[in-house]
């Protein structure tokens, strides 16, 4: 099993380098050379969960604060080779995790609205809900009007609650 040779580690600041190996590797999702570079500017300044296999850099999730009560899931990526290997669960469940700990209560993620079809950005959709976000707005001309966002949303677990 894949997820038993991952490592992750939790990095306040410096993961842009890796941000831009990864983006590199999925122009299906990334192709827009100026998003990537904020991309990797922003990852470089947040915290960011890490995924490694054996020392090789496969996966990250870079996080956003937004108050002591919420963040955001400002970028989650991982290389096409490990896709649907449990690698993002993974990181996603530890940010959370770290989150929730940290007294944050709820967690959000933008992605491209399902009223601009595309294949790719149905298997993220696919991905948020399985993890238990649920849809809450959807914005038509946050990014641009040709890139409609859908904002969702979830609870995370109260330390200690039942």
């Amino acid at each position: 099993m894949v997820t038993d040779k991952v490592s992750l580690r939790d990095q306040a600041t410096g993961s842009g380098t890796v941000c831009r190996k990864i983006l590199d590797a999925l122009p299906q999702w990334f192709g827009i050379p100026e998003a990537n570079d904020d991309y990797v500017a922003f990852s470089d300044a947040n915290p960011t969960v890490v995924a490694s296999i054996d020392g090789d850099d496969v996966g990250l999730l870079t996080l956003k604060l937004h108050s002591p009560y919420a963040a955001e899931v400002h970028l989650i990526a991982v290389l096409p080779r490990h896709h649907r290997s449990g690698i993002g669960r993974m990181m996603l469940q530890h940010a959370e995790r770290r989150l929730a700990d940290s007294g944050v209560e709820f967690l959000q993620v933008k992605t491209l609205s399902e009223k601009r079809p595309d294949p790719n950005y149905d298997k993220t959709r696919q991905f948020y809900l399985a993890q238990g976000f649920r849809p809450l707005e959807e914005f038509p001309t946050l990014w641009d009007p040709s890139n409609p966002a859908l904002q969702l949303i979830k609870s995370l677990p109260r330390p200690g609650a039942p």
